[in-house]
């Protein structure tokens, strides 16, 4: 039997508070082999796609992955949404990808993935993953936890060793047959055949979600013209 060798989780590094799991993470980027986690349980100042904040209070999993592939790949973002996906449903929780980076059950948000990396050297895998942890007042029409769904606390331990897991696999596909692990992305992105609101810079683009291509981008439909769009924030609550 060939033996497989663990890379995501090889070492985990756990603290009790930090500014950004992602911004440790490039402070040791040098020091540490590839796969090595930094696991928060109090992040002070989160951060998600464009910058913006993540709340990040105890009872959540915060958590970055120093990834050091040979170069620079956008579905790399995937590896964390896949990942997360195949956990909650390892605690009985439905959920789908909503294009680029962000997981939803129950018709909300209850997780994000970043990636942040510099040309040539590494890439920081950032999963903010909402399980005990309360969501504020503000936030409870579009944001949701794990526990909304067991109706008990559940152990972060278990979560997170679950999680990394599927992470580790999901790498691992990613570099040896990434036209499975792009499959499997069309599969569980739950915006395809919808319409979308799409913005990419200073464009607004509206049309159908027809398919992610298997470079990451996802096709849509503008009045029967097909337009590739690279990257850009999707919203289903536009009308």
């Amino acid at each position: 039997m060939v033996k497989i060798e663990q890379v995501v989780g090889i070492r985990v590094i756990t603290l009790d508070e930090v500014d950004s799991t992602n911004e440790y993470a490039k402070s040791i980027v040098r020091e540490v082999p590839e796969g090595t986690v930094v696991v928060a349980k109090r992040q002070t100042a989160g951060r998600g796609r464009k910058g913006r904040s993540w709340t990040s209070p105890e009872g959540g999993l915060w958590l970055s992955v120093i990834l050091k592939p040979p170069k620079v790949d956008p579905r790399l973002v995937f590896v964390g949404a896949l990942a997360v996906v195949d956990t909650l449903a390892d605690f009985g929780i439905a959920s789908g990808i909503k294009w680029p980076n962000d997981v939803w059950a129950g018709g909300k948000k209850i997780a994000g993935v970043l990636t942040e990396g510099k040309v040539g050297e590494y890439t920081i895998l950032g999963v903010g993953l909402n399980v005990n942890n309360p969501i504020p007042e503000e936030l409870r029409e579009t944001a949701t936890a794990m526990v909304n769904f067991t109706g008990v606390k559940l152990p972060l331990e278990r979560v997170l060793e679950r999680l990394l897991f599927h992470l580790d696999g999901w790498y691992r596909v990613l570099k040896e047959r990434p036209e499975i692990m792009m499959a499997k992305v069309r599969e569980r992105t739950f915006i395809l055949g919808r319409v979308v609101r799409v913005v990419e810079d200073d464009d607004v683009l509206i049309g159908r979600a027809v398919d992610v291509l298997d470079d990451g981008s996802l096709l849509l439909d503008i009045g029967g013209q097909l337009r590739r769009v690279l990257y850009g924030d999707v919203s289903l609550r536009f009308f």
